[in-house]
């Protein structure tokens, strides 16, 4: 069974970088044609893509999110991780690691997700 479990501080000052890290156990983040996504969920609001990792290292960003968000890979740990730089206290929110099944398909379905970590962005 693929789990997926996010780590990093629930507390991130303004104008600092929000740092987390997702852990895989079950599978490889390297099995094609799989595709690791942070998504989050602000309080009240609906579930936002923020960006994507290939199973071969390819990365993508939603607009939002591009010039300030980067995510990379450490294969050899089976982890990914989210970088979210100049944080305000609208950056709080819920957030998630999660599976795409099909990093080739238009539309992403996340078949496996990690509980998510709630980050708070002190004002």
């Amino acid at each position: 069974q693929v789990q997926l479990q996010e780590s990093g501080p629930g507390l991130v000052k303004p104008s600092q970088t929000l740092s987390l890290t997702c852990t895989v156990s079950g599978g490889s983040i390297t099995t094609s044609d799989y595709a690791w996504n942070w998504i989050r969920q602000p309080p009240g609001k609906g579930l936002e893509w923020m960006g994507v990792i290939s199973y071969d290292g390819r990365t993508n960003y939603s607009p939002s999110f591009q010039s300030r968000t980067s995510i990379s890979r450490d294969t050899s740990k089976n982890q990914f991780s989210l970088q979210l730089s100049s944080v305000t206290p609208e950056d709080t929110a819920v957030y998630y690691c999660a599976r795409d099944s099909d990093y080739h398909a238009s539309w992403g379905e996340y078949d496996y997700w990690g509980q998510g970590t709630q980050v708070t962005v002190s004002s």
